[in-house]
């Protein structure tokens, strides 16, 4: 599957100036910016920035037809009609979506790397950007670095990696050389990410994420000041309600009564004894990275303050059901070695409906914090995730 994108092109002032005529993108996915650079720069000879979706074919990623606004700072002679667009500024757009944007970063990327007395980058390769983040490959002489900026909802990431990186478990996350307002330098890790991967590889992200977790519900004050969303107990309450206030036509009265029963099933999960700690929030392999000898746990934005049941339970999503009984085993053993007395197999059960209705909520928030021409890329998550507290209601 390939996408058939457009480019709607402004110059560096912010000025339509017309459309590139359509041409394939290799990846399908939208948010990839990589291939649409490497096309344009192909077909057309014109170096360009991908600034934000536009419009689009189907009703969610990935694949066919899709228009993006772009930037060039050289632009060809002859250009296809300039289209209406409404390009005032929006409350809700990252400022890497903005003409002007990008460059505003990298300039900020330049001073950071000479300010922590880092080689200046070489060249800049756009990798991704969408509405949860903007990421650029930085080309040094001493390597690459990575270039990451993130909206106003997810702007704790790099406080988080900031005190992870000066604790005993630094080796764990990506090293951070600057941050500040949304935007991250990160260095280079060796390997692969790790998505497909078997249940030992899980096994041992698994393992490396309860190590930091361990630290971490000791820090809970610490992590709360530096800006991490609070989901535990009537925090997690409100944020599940919400979500089902605002989506009747997606509920039934079967979530609505499991949303009405949490705070006494959240007090059922306090009893079995586990802290709370630090919830990485998407812990699937992709976010992880390395190779045979070392793993590195990437993309805290989603991070928040909560039951560790969270991660494990993200962690053996659409695995098969053998590994995901050894994966939960060695889960709950290490939970009952670092808690004696503990039940961290039931905690794990009474919070098994409540995912669908968390995952529900934080794609609403993501809804409600980015301008609706990115919707797409998360509308259909809220209905699908409440079908599934749906069913895990009625299981």
């Amino acid at each position: 599957m390939s996408r058939t994108v457009t480019l709607v092109l402004v110059d560096a002032d912010g000025v339509v100036r017309g459309t590139l005529p359509p041409f394939e993108a290799r990846m399908p996915y939208w948010q990839e910016a990589s291939d649409v650079v490497a096309a344009a720069k192909e077909s057309f000879g014109l170096d360009v920035t991908v600034l934000r979706l536009l419009s689009h074919e189907r009703p969610a990623p990935r694949g066919g037809a899709v228009t993006y606004l772009a930037e060039a700072a050289v632009l060809p002679a002859e250009l296809g009609p300039a289209p209406e667009l409404d390009l005032s500024p929006h409350p809700r757009r990252a400022a890497y979506a903005e003409p002007g944007g990008p460059a505003e970063t990298l300039r900020w990327a330049a001073s950071a790397l000479a300010e922590a007395g880092r080689p200046a980058h070489t060249v800049a390769h756009q990798q991704r950007t969408w509405n949860l983040s903007a990421i650029w490959r930085l080309d040094t002489p001493a390597g690459p670095v990575w270039l990451k900026q993130v909206p106003v909802f997810f702007a704790h990431e790099a406080a988080v990696l900031r005190h992870l990186g000066r604790g005993p478990h630094a080796s764990l996350v990506p090293s951070l050389i600057a941050g500040a307002h949304g935007r991250m330098l990160l260095d280079h890790l060796p390997g692969d990410d790790l998505y497909g991967a078997g249940p030992d590889v899980r096994d041992a992200i698994a393992g490396d994420l309860h190590a930091i977790q361990l630290t971490a519900a000791t820090e809970l004050d610490t992590l709360r000041a530096l800006g991490v969303p609070d989901r535990r107990g009537s925090a997690l309450v409100r944020f599940c309600a919400d979500v089902v206030a605002a989506h009747p036509e997606h509920t039934d009265d079967g979530v609505r009564a499991l949303v009405d029963g949490l705070p006494a099933r959240l007090a059922e999960v306090a009893a079995c004894g586990l802290p709370d700690t630090l919830v990485h929030g998407d812990l699937h392999p992709g976010n992880a990275r390395g190779d045979a000898q070392r793993r590195v746990i990437l993309d805290w934005g989603d991070c928040v303050l909560g039951h560790p049941a969270f991660d494990i339970l993200r962690l053996t999503e659409q695995v098969p059901a053998d590994d995901e009984r050894l994966l939960l085993d060695a889960w709950v053993r290490r939970w009952r070695a670092a808690v004696p007395g503990s039940d961290p197999a039931r905690a794990v059960e009474l919070l098994r409906p409540v995912v669908a209705l968390r995952n529900a909520a934080a794609y609403a928030g993501f809804l409600a914090a980015i301008e609706p021409t990115e919707h797409p890329y998360h509308a259909d998550d809220v209905p699908f995730w409440l079908a599934q507290a749906a069913e895990a209601a009625r299981a």
